[in-house]
């Protein structure tokens, strides 16, 4: 039985060009997380997706029953691989995340998706709090630019903060070539 995963966290329609939250590279973030999926596929390690909803039939993004909220197809799931709904940044908030994972004796996880600000940051760190060993692929993630206090933060500037305080204390920080090699 395996002991590692992918977690595929949220890489859904709503991020990408068509989508009511465009991601800064979200393709080139998608193009990676596939061949990170596929190397576990071919190795034999569990795939398992994440797949965000907002609250209600009302909510402004990720609305229920709209294509925003369907996984891309740059990563979909095949047939047995197991997608998780979630309604909060963390993966393991109210899910059976945990559970799938502790079933299936899986110690070591791989995250990839977006947004590296949000999901894959709570993500990541709810996993170290659990006690997996986390390795997050930083090239398979990806971001928005934000904005705080009049300032405009660029998306490179928010993925790297955010990937520096992960690798600081929560989980190895990577890219998708270090990773397959």
């Amino acid at each position: 039985m395996s002991k590692r995963a992918v977690v595929v966290v949220d890489i859904q329609n709503e991020y990408f060009p068509t989508g009511k939250l465009p991601l800064v590279g979200i393709n080139e973030a998608a193009a990676n997380a596939a061949k990170v999926i596929e190397a576990a596929r071919a190795k034999g390690d569990e795939v398992i997706y994440i797949r965000h909803e907002g609250a209600g039939a009302n909510a402004p993004v990720f609305t229920p029953g709209t294509s925003g909220v369907e996984i891309n197809s740059a990563v979909r799931p095949r047939e047995g691989e197991p997608v998780i709904l979630k309604h909060y940044p963390n993966s393991f908030r109210d899910t059976e995340l945990k559970q799938v994972l502790d079933t299936k004796g899986v110690k070591d996880i791989v995250i990839v998706g977006a947004m590296s600000h949000m999901c894959i940051d709570a993500t990541s760190r709810a996993a170290a709090d659990f006690g997996y060993n986390a390795v997050i692929v930083h090239d398979a993630c990806a971001t928005m630019n934000l904005e705080f206090n009049g300032t405009t933060v660029p998306a490179a500037q928010v993925h790297a903060a955010f990937m520096a305080g992960l690798a600081f204390g929560y989980g190895k920080v990577t890219t998708t070539s270090e990773f397959l090699s």
